[in-house]
């Protein structure tokens, strides 16, 4: 049976569609069709967009403790259908079940998080100055349009849906064609929980559903998480109409293994850290860089942890790594694998597809022998793809790692902590890790360079939805 979704959610309802142009939703385990979405037009994003803006006034005017209240009731009603919501975007993008399971259980915890800065914001307060009686008054921007990519499609919609609501702004999210049926869920979970018609919109739809979107004239923000390429020409977008842009986008991180590293220590990182959901994560440690006086130690080390993750059938719990959300991605990524043995790098393990009938699989791969000049070392892939490169000194080493387009991630491996840290201090990227993977709600997370501008997440998330505005008053 193929769902089939003709709508739009809009003004706290499902709205038929305007369009008529459809798209067809595949489970990337199966390569069936088990769904189609409406591909939206211009004129359903703008009443997606009008609902907001109409609904403004009354959620902006509510005090944040209130709006602090529906985010936790949102998060509550979310944790009811967690299981469910799990499974719906393991069958629409094949992040293994697991994956998916500790991604929706995230999920609530940020939404009472971005509650908690809620209660916390000060909408008016004195300013010391020399002269007068100034108030410094902080506003909602207005309504924010939310674009996000399939990979993580919950967390990140929570990412700028909840700090955009806390902050008193309402939203129009437009996710990614192969991740909209969990944004209506979502939705459908949000009037549960009691959010007011039109604080929150979905409406589905490809590139012009979301350049619609960008260029609505009342939409005063947007936040985007995807690729480099779509970033740039949605700032381009912004940029002329002098809109409010947050941008999350690529990477192509760098693991330094210091050379003391402990590789046992080390080799749980390579799933969590270099190869996350099938390597299709943004800031996934794609490029091992390695002592070369323990080189071939840490490309075995690094190909036996590779190796050994199995990899299979998304809905089964004990398989770490799925397929590739689309046969398009694993044409990508297998592009790579390609030039890869063309630029001069040997495969240690993988290269290929597994032996399956069925499915957009490719086996987790490692190259050696990589310099980072390659292509491989330089492009994002966005698959279970990992290079390891050699190097002579430390100094080398934050070299390379700050030979990059990108600057999203990273991670310094090393049993001395502040040595570590001070190679940390030296990487040219929005986030890295000290042997560590983590990244927490409670800290600023993005990227510098080509990796995106601005930050979610942190004591700071609520500061891009809002305005200043400064009241002089004579005595």
């Amino acid at each position: 049976m193929v769902i089939t979704s003709e709508s739009h959610h809009i003004d706290g309802v499902f709205r038929p569609s305007r369009s008529r142009e459809r798209i067809p939703v595949v489970d990337p385990a199966t390569e069936e069709t088990f769904a189609t979405i409406v591909d939206g037009g211009a004129a359903d994003v703008d009443a997606a967009v009008r609902a907001a803006a109409a609904a403004g006034s009354d959620w902006a005017a509510l005090e944040p403790s209130e709006r602090a209240g529906h985010l936790r009731r949102l998060a509550d009603a979310f944790e009811v259908r967690a299981e469910e919501m799990s499974r719906l975007v393991t069958r629409q993008n094949g992040t293994p079940i697991s994956v998916s399971r500790a991604m929706q259980a995230q999920v609530p915890l940020n939404y009472r998080y971005f509650a908690s800065l809620a209660d916390r914001l000060v909408t008016e307060e004195p300013l010391s100055t020399s002269a007068g009686d100034t108030l410094l008054r902080r506003e909602p921007v207005g309504v924010v349009g939310a674009i996000t990519p399939w990979n993580g499609p919950q967390p990140l919609i929570a990412w700028k849906v909840g700090p955009a609501l806390a902050a008193g702004c309402t939203a129009v999210i437009k996710p990614a064609p192969e991740t909209t049926l969990d944004a209506f869920l979502l939705a459908e979970i949000a009037t549960e929980a009691g959010i007011p018609a039109g604080v929150l919109n979905v409406v589905s739809g490809g590139r012009k559903t979301g350049a619609a979107l960008v260029g609505h004239p009342l939409v005063r923000k947007v936040a985007f998480t995807g690729s480099t390429a779509a970033g740039r020409a949605i700032a381009a977008a912004c940029g002329r109409e002098l809109k409010r842009v947050t941008l999350e986008l690529g990477g192509k991180s760098a693991a330094i293994l210091l050379d003391d590293v402990d590789l046992d220590a080390f080799r749980p990182f390579v799933a969590s850290a270099c190869s996350p959901n099938t390597g299709q994560t943004c800031r996934s440690l794609t490029r091992v860089l390695a002592p070369r006086s323990r080189y071939d130690e840490v490309v075995e080390a690094v190909a036996d942890a590779l190796s050994g993750i199995p990899q299979g059938d998304p809905n089964d719990p004990a398989n770490f790594f799925g397929p590739l959300v689309s046969a398009r991605q694993r044409d990508r990524v297998e592009t790579y694998l390609e030039l890869g043995r063309r630029e001069g790098a040997r495969v240690v393990v993988g290269g290929g597809r597994p032996d399956v009938s069925t499915g957009f699989y490719v086996q987790p791969t490692v190259f050696r022998d990589v310099t980072n000049d390659m292509r491989i070392a330089r492009e994002e892939i966005f698959g279970p793809v990992l290079v390891v490169i050699p190097y002579e000194t430390e100094d080398e080493a934050v070299a390379l790692a700050n030979d990059s387009e990108y600057g999203l991630g990273g991670g310094v491996f090393s049993p001395d902590r502040d040595r570590a840290t001070a190679v940390a201090r030296r990487i040219e990227t929005g986030t890295i890790g000290v042997n560590s993977a983590s990244f927490l709600m409670e800290a600023p997370f993005g990227g510098v360079k080509n990796s995106g501008i601005g930050r979610e997440l942190g004591p700071a998330a609520l500061d891009p939805y809002l305005e200043l505005k400064t009241i002089f008053r004579s005595a």
